[in-house]
Formats: structure tokens, C-alpha cells, sequence
């Protein structure tokens, strides 16, 4: 489509526009069609009309209502007669409107007499049905042809052609077949060959050899205008509808489908047969014989490029589109009697196309153990008796082992010209699926290597898409996201998560959606995504009840194609439901120690729930916060290093405490500020006791493979006996009545030239230990930052000069950086490029 095109030479080639139902749906469609053409220069052109929006569906339903005798046709007819006389009235001057009124009524008491014939006799033939429903295309198009004429701004003349007079058709199994050489003739009456103007043209309607209307089926005026593009040796064909363009995805299912700027005319066609919104394969054959471009353009924005679909396109993407057939069945046989035996295919498919069923697609071993093949969903139970009684005798004489049909499945299609010898392809697409954990029960691919195709489960059809369609970069990489624990951790990650949702949509194309908060006290959940920055509004308006399985399916859709589950809290029972989410197929990060130091059999059990479902289980904050103690002790395992010790200040607290607490200041003072700076745990006990200590020993002691449980730990606990039970508020109040034990042992390290620091110790023997220790003034541990942690590796490697990770190790920013820091791990290994 242009805006200046010379009058001469080349440039003088016909240039075919088609609009659809959509497009000339009322009168502001119908004048804003008019106003597309009038902006195009090209000195020919021919445009070709669908009926206006339903007609066709609306015109079919008369002919069963009257072969029901069902008096209402009269009243639904006089309804069409009317709306197509009020788009005249809209559309037309008052004498251009009269007179399409005029031939409006013939024809609609043509159709009178039609259906008044039908309902005496109670049925209608295929060509009367043809008949009736051909009435659409030639009201919309008289209608058109006058409006151009009366605006005066297309190439005039303007010239009204009915396709019933030129095109030439014959129906057989494979549909509709243009009869070329009738069909030129025909046309060739009907304008000359020096014609110069604007032809409109009705679409969907034909005639065969006998002079008998037909139709072109479904998708008929697509047709109408390829086959008129090839009659005219069109320059190009804009196929115009109410979409930008060929999109990469459904845009239903995938919202950040895109335009695919331009496709090939196999790379359409493939497309098209798995259900992309295309024009038909079988529409663009005489447009590709005579490689005429089509272009396919939004009739409500046309400034849009749309997609151009040619032989030769200029794209850079290796992959166009990605697309699915919902809806299908499996059919599989197999028995070690097939092995090199010839016509076995030839069998299965024969014996499916006489039963009528059609094959979508066929995957066979080269062992030749085993074909299966895709039908319709709706077949399938035909399909299964088909394939039994075709091999009966194989069946039965154990030649074949079995005949299984599996319903429920859909088809992913990958398609682009562009994968042809590029290494990857099928390592991303299978990939992308195994993150998003679906299933592939058959795959398929071309020698042309144009098309991957794979057949899953239907329920997983939407996440397999989008998982797929993100693998390509072609839409960011959605992670749905369930928070447990809106606590200081949680509440200080959505803080951060609120600072740079933005920029990493933008910048490395990754849509994190925070879709459920749940909290002891209440839960939030959300359709589309929890804004982080007023999620505390939202929190508190909603009524939800706490359920962990009502968060964890909510969280898990089945429309996204990743799902995790950050739990912030401290909770062991939360811990508990890891092992089940991480077998559903929901990642899981946590700073919560309690999966990871609870009993051993659980723990492993855990481990072997992530790796049968290849699922990803981060922890890295249960040990340094946001520093990288486990991923240094997993590097130095992984790489063969000998791990002899590992010791360190693992608790940010204690840190703290024995930095400020220097004996002038009563230690409970020191302990209840901490508190109230966030740096302790709710209940401060769980650090003074060790246990948390402990924890992180446990923790790092798996990681280097020892078998250790919690009770294998000696810990010092600095709760006093008397205050190991009651509430929170007591223990802080009765505390400073022990002041003088901490006070004692303070000053004894003090007169030693030595400081207090409590610390935790393993070895690779097992031997682990937590306690209060006095350590001279020129120990790296005695001279850290206020909550440093600071963690000791002992290895071959590092044996005269240890490797040492220092920085902070509590507080809740410094902790939800951590667990930020793992989920975008998360999303690396989920394929997004970060």
C-alpha cells in the first residue's frame, strides 16, 4: 500500500485490498474504509468486501428457520432489509440512497420467495444455502461502490463487479478449485484490460461450470481476494482486519504477544494450520504461485506497518510465532511385531482417513517400536475402535502390544524460517518447558526444520506458551509470586521489589507479579498483581481467612508459566508444605532456616521433591543474609576442594550485641534495643539461645555432605534456665537480673587484653559447636562492623591464608536483599537474561 505511486510503467499493477465483517461492521466502519482507500494513490485498485458484520450467519439461520417453518425468517429478514437501509441512509446521498433501497427490496423479496419454496418443502439444498447466504457480500459491496462513487476521491470510474459472473469455481474433497482458464475468460468480459479505476468487488461468492452460485467456503473472502490478485497480477494484496497484524502468540493467552514484522508464505502457512490468526493456508495458494506480497493491516489503525507475508521477508527473528492447537487427542501403538515390518503407517493412517478422522500430526521412533499421531479430541474415542480393529489380529496374537488413546492434549507449535540450522532451537523450546514444568508426551519436526511441535497436556497449553514465548524473548519472562510473611523481611522485599519491577520490565524484559500475601493473621490475593508500594492497603481491606493450599494454587496458575513461593517467615509448619510445592512445580526461596536444619529424613526428602520434579530451591539468606556464605561453600565442594573447617560470627545479633555491649551499658538495655532496631529475631531468645547459630552450622554442614541433625550441635545458650519459657515482654523484663553473668565473664576477656564473640565451629569430621568464646584483640573476628557476620573456610586450597566472607548479616534490608538476590537467580535459571 502506498501514497504516491507513479501512473506508469510496473507501478500501474493492480493493487487488491479485502475487508472483513469487522471492518465494515456499521456506518463509521463502512466510512472509514472509504477513507483507507481514498488514501491510497495507486492509480488501480480493487477492493473486496465481506459482508457486513453476522449478515452471513444471520442470512444461514433464515434457511433454518424457514425449513422449520418458522414464520419468524419473515420478521429476522425485514430486520436485515432494515439495518442495510439505515447504513444507506448514513452512508448516501438521499437520491444514492433511494436507489440502493430499490434494489435492496428486490432482492430481499427474492430471498422472501427462497425461503417461502423451502418452508414448503422443509429442506434446503447446498446450493440454495449458497444462494441466500451470497446476499451479504452483494449489499455490502452495491453499498460500498456507491459511496466511492459519490465521494469522488478514488480512481474513478468506480465499477461494481459481481463475482458470480467471473469467478469460476468446482467444490471437491479438497474444497474449493479455481477453474483458471473459465475463470480469466469470465473476468476478462467484465473489464478490460486497460481499465483504469477502482473495482469493488464482492468476495465469497463464485459460480461453478454450470452457472450455478457457490460460495469459497469459511475465510471465502480471502480467498476472493488472492484469487482476484492473481486474475489482476496484483502488485500486492492488503488483507485488512480488526488486528496489527500476524501476531507471535494469541494474544488472549500471551498479552505481550507481538507483530511479527514479516513472514514467509511457508512460515504463514504453518502458522495458520496451528490456529494463528492468519489468513487460511488454502486462501494464499494463488497469491503465492504468482508471489504476490500480502500485507495484513489493522482496518482501525491503519498507521500500524501490520505484517508483510512474501516469499523473500527481511526479518531478523528466528522465530515468528508460537502457537497451539487446543483440543486433541493422542492415538499410540506399539509392539515389537512393527519392527521393520513394511506398511504398518500405511495401515494406521488408511484405516483413519476411511473413517474420516484427520491426522494432525505423527511422531515415530526411528526403532519403529511405536507411531502416534494427533486427531481431533472429538475423534477420539472413534479413532481408538478404528486403530483396535485395524490390528486386531496383532493385538491378539501379541504382535502388538497395545493401542492407548489420550485425551485432553494440545499442540505447541514453534515456528520460523529462521531456526533451519541454528543451533539451540530445541534445546530452548524443550528447556523453556522443562522450567515451566510441563510435560511432552510427542514431539515432531520437519526436515525443513521450519517447525517444532510437541504435544503436552491441554491443561498446561497457556503456561506452555507463555513459557516458550518468553524463551524467545519475544515477551518477558512472567514469575508469578506468593509472599509468605509480610513481616520486617517480607514488608522490607516489597519495598525493594516496588523500586525495580519497573526497570526490570524494561531493561531485561522479566515481569515479576506479586499475586498473594499471606500472613498468620490474613491472606491477600490478586488476579493480576499486588502493586508493592500500597500493598499494605490492600493487605489490610482484605477478609481473607489464611489457607496455605488455597494460597499455593491461587499463586500456581495455570495461565503463568512460573510460580514461586517466597516464605519470609520463621515458621516450621510453612517450611513443611516446601516438599509439596516443590513436587507441584512451585519454586521456593527462603530465609527461613527450618527446612534446611529440621530432621535430616525431611530434609532429603525435600532435595529429592526438587530434583524429581526439577524444580529450584534457593536458601541463600539462611545463613549470611545477603551475603554469599552458601553459594562460597557449594563452589568450593562442586569445584574439589577439601572443606576442613568452616567457623564464624553467624548471627548478626550476637555480632551486634558483643560489639556495642562494651560493660557500661546493661546487656538486657543492649538486647532490647536490638530488638527494636529489627536486628533480633521476634523473640529475641531464638539468638541468645544459639539455636539459630546451630541452625546455620546444620545448614552449611549438608551443604559438605554431613549427615548432621540438630541434636549433634554442643550449644552455649546465653538464656538464662529461669527464663527459657513465657511470654516475650517477661523475658525482656526479668533479663537485667542476669546482667551481672555477661558483666562477669566481660571482664575477665577484658583484663586478658581479649573480647567477647560468640561463635560457631564444624569440621569435616562432623564436630560442631556454637558458643561464647574470648578471642585475642588481633583476631579477624574481634574487628568486624557492628552486625558482621564473618565466616572462616578452611580448605586444601585455602589452608595457610583461609578464605574469609565478611559484611553484614542481619537486618531486614540487608536480608531481603539477599532474598532478592535469589529470586533473580531463580529467574536466570528460569531462561530470563538477566
Amino acid at each position: 500500500m502506498t501514497d504516491s505511486v507513479p501512473a506508469d510503467g510496473a507501478e500501474r499493477r493492480w493493487v487488491v485490498h479485502k475487508f472483513g465483517g469487522s471492518s465494515v461492521a456499521d456506518a463509521a466502519c463502512i466510512a472509514r474504509v472509504a477513507d483507507i482507500i481514498d488514501r491510497d494513490a495507486a492509480p488501480r485498485l480493487a477492493v473486496v468486501l465481506s459482508a457486513c458484520k453476522g449478515v452471513t450467519d444471520g442470512l444461514l439461520e433464515l434457511v433454518t428457520l424457514a425449513e422449520a417453518r418458522d414464520p419468524a425468517y419473515l420478521e429476522r429478514l425485514a430486520l436485515l432489509e432494515a439495518r442495510h437501509a439505515g447504513l444507506a441512509q448514513a452512508l448516501l446521498s438521499t437520491g444514492g440512497a433511494g436507489a440502493y433501497q430499490a434494489m435492496l427490496a428486490a432482492d430481499c423479496s427474492d430471498v422472501a420467495g427462497i425461503l417461502q419454496t423451502v418452508s414448503l418443502i422443509r429442506s434446503a439444498a447446498q446450493n440454495i444455502r449458497d444462494l441466500v447466504a451470497g446476499y451479504g457480500e452483494i449489499w455490502s459491496t452495491r453499498l460500498f461502490a456507491a459511496l466511492l462513487a459519490e465521494r469522488g476521491r478514488s480512481p474513478a470510474p468506480v465499477r461494481w463487479v459481481d463475482a458470480r459472473q467471473a469467478l469460476v469455481v468446482e467444490w471437491s474433497a479438497l474444497g474449493a478449485a479455481v477453474q483458471w482458464s473459465e475463470s480469466h475468460a469470465a473476468f476478462g468480459r467484465l473489464v478490460a484490460p486497460d481499465f483504469d479505476g477502482t473495482l469493488v468487488i464482492t468476495g465469497f461468492v463464485a459460480a461453478d461450470q454450470r452457472g450455478i452460485q457457490t460460495t469459497l467456503g469459511r475465510n471465502g473472502s480471502d480467498f476472493s481476494a488472492s484469487i482476484f490478485g492473481a486474475l489482476l497480477d496484483a502488485r500486492e494484496i492488503v488483507i485488512w482486519t480488526d488486528v496489527d497484524g500476524v501476531l507471535s502468540a494469541d494474544p488472549r493467552r500471551v498479552p505481550d504477544a507481538k507483530v511479527i514484522d514479516s513472514l514467509s508464505y511457508n512460515e504463514a502457512m504453518e502458522l495458520a494450520y496451528f490456529g494463528a490468526k492468519v489468513i487460511h493456508p488454502q486462501t494464499m495458494a494463488p497469491a503465492i504461485a504468482r508471489e504476490i506480497p500480502i500485507l495484513i493491516k489493522n482496518t482501525f489503525a491503519p498507521a500500524m506497518p501490520g505484517t508483510l507475508i512474501c516469499a523473500r521477508p527481511r526479518s531478523a527473528l528466528k522465530v515468528k510465532g508460537i502457537t497451539t492447537i487446543d483440543a486433541v487427542a493422542l492415538v499410540n501403538i506399539e509392539g515389537a511385531g512393527m519392527i521393520g515390518v513394511p506398511g504398518t503407517a500405511q495401515r494406521l493412517f488408511g484405516a483413519l482417513k476411511d473413517a474420516g478422522i484427520s491426522v494432525i500430526l505423527i511422531s515415530q521412533g526411528s526403532s519403529e517400536h511405536s507411531i502416534c499421531c494427533a486427531v481431533p479430541d472429538s475423534d477420539a474415542v472413534a479413532a481408538g475402535g478404528v486403530v483396535r480393529q485395524a490390528f486386531a489380529r496383532e493385538l491378539q496374537d501379541g504382535q502388538i502390544q497395545r493401542v492407548d488413546v489420550s485425551r485432553d492434549c494440545a499442540i505447541l507449535a514453534v515456528v520460523g524460517d529462521g531456526m533451519a540450522g541454528s543451533h539451540g532451537v530445541a534445546a530452548k523450546v524443550f528447556g523453556a518447558l522443562g522450567d515451566a514444568a510441563v510435560n511432552i508426551r510427542a514431539i515432531a519436526q520437519g526436515a525443513s526444520e521450519r517447525n517444532i511441535s510437541v504435544v503436552i497436556e491441554a491443561k498446561h497449553s497457556t503456561r506452555a506458551l507463555r513459557a516458550v514465548h518468553a524463551g524467545f524473548y519475544l515477551s518477558p519472562h512472567t514469575v508469578s509470586i506468593g509472599l509468605v510473611g509480610p513481616g520486617l523481611v517480607g514488608a522490607a522485599l516489597l519495598g525493594q521489589l516496588a523500586t525495580q519491577l519497573g526497570r526490570l520490565r524494561e531493561s531485561v524484559r522479566l515481569d515479576l507479579r506479586v499475586r498473594g500475601i499471606l500472613s498468620s493473621r490474613g491472606m491477600l490475593l490478586a488476579d493480576g498483581a499486588i502493586e508493592p508500594s500500597s500493598w499494605r492497603e490492600a493487605f489490610a481491606a482484605s477478609r481473607r481467612a489464611p489457607d496455605l493450599g488455597e494460597f499455593a494454587s491461587h499463586v500456581h496458575a495455570e495461565h503463568l508459566p512460573h510460580t514461586v513461593i517466597i516464605d519470609c517467615s520463621a515458621s516450621a509448619d510453612v517450611a513443611r508444605h516446601y516438599r509439596d510445592w516443590l513436587a507441584a512445580g512451585i519454586h521456593v526461596v527462603t530465609p527461613n532456616k527450618k527446612a534446611n536444619s529440621g530432621p535430616l529424613a525431611g530434609y532429603e526428602a525435600l532435595k529429592e521433591a526438587r530434583r524429581a520434579a526439577g524444580t529450584h530451591y534457593l536458601y541463600e539468606a539462611t545463613v549470611g543474609a545477603g551475603l554469599p556464605v552458601i553459594q562460597t561453600l557449594r563452589d568450593l565442594v562442586e569445584t574439589g576442594d577439601e572443606v576442613r573447617s568452616v567457623e564464624g560470627i553467624f548471627s548478626g545479633t550476637l555480632a551486634y550485641l558483643f560489639n556495642v555491649y562494651d560493660g557500661r551499658e546493661p546487656f538486657a538495655a543492649i538486647v532490647r534495643d536490638a530488638k527494636q532496631r529489627g536486628y533480633t529475631e521476634p523473640d529475641p531468645r531464638d539468638d541468645l539461645s544459639g539455636t539459630d547459630v546451630a541452625r546455620k552450622l546444620i545448614i552449611l554442614g549438608r551443604e559438605m555432605g554431613l549427615k548432621l541433625e540438630l541434636a549433634d550441635v554442643e550449644v552455649e545458650s546465653l538464656v538464662p534456665a529461669e527464663l527459657a519459657s513465657g511470654s516475650v515482654e517477661e523475658f525482656l523484663r526479668r533479663l537485667p537480673k542476669f546482667d551481672e553473668r555477661i558483666a562477669a565473664r566481660f571482664a575477665e576477656a577484658a583484663a586478658a587484653g581479649q573480647v567477647l564473640r560468640y561463635v560457631g565451629r564444624l569440621d569435616a569430621e562432623g564436630r560442631a559447636t556454637v558458643g561464647l568464646m574470648r578471642l585475642d584483640r588481633r583476631h579477624p573476628f574481634a574487628n568486624i562492623a557492628l552486625t558482621d557476620n564473618v565466616v572462616r573456610f578452611a580448605t586444601r586450597r585455602y589452608c595457610d591464608n583461609p578464605l574469609i566472607v565478611q559484611g553484614p548479616g542481619a537486618g531486614p534490608e540487608v536480608t531481603a536483599g539477599g532474598v532478592f538476590g535469589d529470586l533473580l537467580r531463580l529467574c536466570a535459571y528460569l531462561g530470563a537474561n538477566i
